[in-house]
């Protein structure tokens, strides 16, 4: 039977993706630099050849049309290189909150790719895994090498990829997430990027970017956790600059979020260290040492207005496991 199943971990990315160089291809404009996340994961299985069309179900339920198309779409992509039609049957799960900044589309797109690729006898490198997996959704490039992950922009399908930096193991970092709500953002992240050209601060972004990249590499290796936290903290800020100064502008933050925010920066002062960054949504990852995770998880679920916390570590990419969804 041309069936398989396979689970990949969400990603925070602390050099962000925002804004395509080309549309089709996700291509970025900048490269990027993300840690695959232990306590989030989509896990999917697909089934070719057993209906007569492609049915798509997520999180137990059909999938909407426009889901559905862009499913379908990278399904496509992936016959293609196999060199057959069969219809597929999917079932998808994730294990945390849709649209509320957890990168769902990172971690879905990653495990499809590969489910359906071994489903087909593929046998594909990472590299083009990924490869394929970017063609979905642009960060799912990132869930499929392991730990420390770079995507490399490229200028072209065949070289915009990610790689791994360093594996799980490298460093124990954790990524405290910060639950402050669970509705899914009114304006989604695809639509989002196509809005970066309006904001007057976006092309300062892209002078300062290369050399933001250039030190949170010598930080990440050399495990240098201040210039690594100044520089995450930074970057996520100047992010949300660019998303607020849109036409239109794009608020993702709650009033959680910045009192949160506000917290982590008293407690450093007060010699706790830690650093938040965000992707576009609400919810607030706080980034920590492993000795400190526990004492700062204490002091986050105090906070008003957190609603939960999930303490992430490093972990491997995308992988095929034996359990079935249907």
């Amino acid at each position: 039977m041309m069936k398989k199943t396979a689970i990949a971990p969400a990603n925070i990315a602390f050099i962000k993706y925002w804004g395509k160089r080309d549309v089709r291809l996700n291509l970025p404009t900048n490269g990027s630099i993300s840690m695959n996340l232990s306590a989030f994961h989509t896990i999917t299985t697909v089934a070719f050849n057993q209906t007569k069309s492609d049915q798509i179900f997520l999180n137990g339920i059909p999938a909407g049309k426009q889901e559905a198309l862009r499913i379908s779409a990278q399904l496509d992509r992936i016959r293609s290189l196999a060199q057959v039609s069969f219809p597929a049957r999917i079932s998808s799960k994730n294990n945390f909150p849709t649209g509320v900044g957890i990168a769902s589309s990172a971690s879905g797109f990653a495990a499809l790719t590969l489910a359906a690729s071994r489903a087909l006898g593929l046998r594909l490198s990472k590299r083009k895994l990924s490869i394929l997996a970017r063609r979905g959704s642009g960060s799912a490039c990132r869930s499929i090498p392991d730990g420390f992950v770079e995507w490399i922009p490229g200028t072209s399908d065949e070289n915009s990829y990610a790689r791994s930096l360093y594996p799980a193991s490298h460093w124990d970092l954790h990524d405290l997430v910060v639950l402050v709500s669970r509705r899914s953002k009114k304006v989604g992240s695809s639509e989002g990027h196509s809005l970066v050209l309006t904001s007057p601060f976006f092309e300062a972004r892209l002078r300062e970017i290369a050399g933001r990249l250039r030190r949170l590499k010598q930080a990440l290796g050399r495990k240098d956790f201040r210039i690594f936290g100044e520089i995450i903290e930074e970057e996520a800020l100047n992010m949300h600059a660019v998303m607020m100064t849109s036409k239109p502008a794009l608020f993702y933050l709650e009033p959680v979020s910045l009192a949160v925010m506000h917290k982590v920066v008293a407690w450093r002062e007060e010699g706790l260290e830690s650093y938040f960054t965000l992707d576009a949504g609400p919810t607030v990852h706080i980034i920590c040492q492993g000795k400190d995770s526990k004492k700062l998880a204490q002091q986050l679920k105090a906070v008003s207005g957190v609603m939960e916390l999930v303490d992430n570590e490093a972990v491997v990419g995308a992988r095929v496991i034996e359990e079935n969804l249907f």
